[in-house]
């Protein structure tokens, strides 16, 4: 093993931090509620490969938050497992769980 080549190692001369500050907080975000971001995100959600039947998601309204299990969708509508119908213009944001 003398034979070995010897390897130079630059010094180093300055000090080195590997941290850095990160923060993240859910409920500062803006929302974007145009109606083809809506659409885009619902299409999204249906066209997922986890989407075969039903799907569970988060929507906020102007008056709230409600968690729902989604199963179909029309033009103006989408349809919850219960039956219920909940209007696509009123939805602020829509995302999956």
């Amino acid at each position: 093993m003398d034979k070995l080549p010897k390897v130079y190692a630059n010094p180093i001369s300055q000090k080195i931090e590997h941290s850095q500050e990160t923060f993240y907080s859910k409920d500062i975000r803006a929302i974007d509620s145009s109606p083809q971001n809506i659409n885009h995100k619902i299409n999204a959600i249906f066209s997922d490969k986890s989407h075969i039947y039903k799907s569970k998601v988060r929507i906020t309204f102007k008056d709230g938050i409600k968690e729902e299990v989604i199963v179909g969708k029309t033009n103006l509508n989408l349809l919850t497992m219960e039956g219920k119908l909940i209007s696509i213009p009123e939805i602020l944001d829509i995302e999956k769980i």
